[in-house]
C-alpha cells in the first residue's frame, strides 16, 4: 500500500504542479485542484504514518507530502484572492 500510494501521489504532484504553473488565472479550477490536493495530503500523511513504510521511499514520501502542502497553499492563495487584484512593485 505504501509504494502504491507513493506513486499515485508523486504522479498527482507532477500533474498538479504543471497545471498550477500554466493555469494561475483560472480561479474556479484552482479551487477544485486545491481541495483535491487537501484530500491527497490527508491520504499521504495517513498512509505514511499508518502503513508499513518502505525505507527507500520514506524520505521521498515525506518530501512529496510537504511539497503538496506548499502547492495547496499556493493554490488556495491564487483561488481565493480577490479578482482584479494585482501586485506591482
Amino acid at each position: 500500500m505504501f509504494t502504491t500510494i507513493f506513486w499515485i501521489l508523486a504522479a498527482w504532484l507532477v500533474v498538479n504542479g504543471v497545471w498550477t504553473c500554466f493555469a494561475t488565472g483560472n480561479q474556479e479550477l484552482m479551487k477544485w485542484f486545491g481541495w483535491i490536493n487537501v484530500v491527497a495530503i490527508i491520504l499521504g500523511f495517513w498512509v505514511f504514518y499508518g502503513a508499513a513504510s518502505v525505507a527507500v521511499l520514506a524520505g521521498w514520501f515525506t518530501a512529496v507530502n510537504w511539497i503538496n502542502v506548499v502547492l495547496a497553499i499556493i493554490q488556495f492563495y491564487l483561488a481565493y484572492r480577490k479578482a482584479g487584484t494585482t501586485h506591482t512593485a
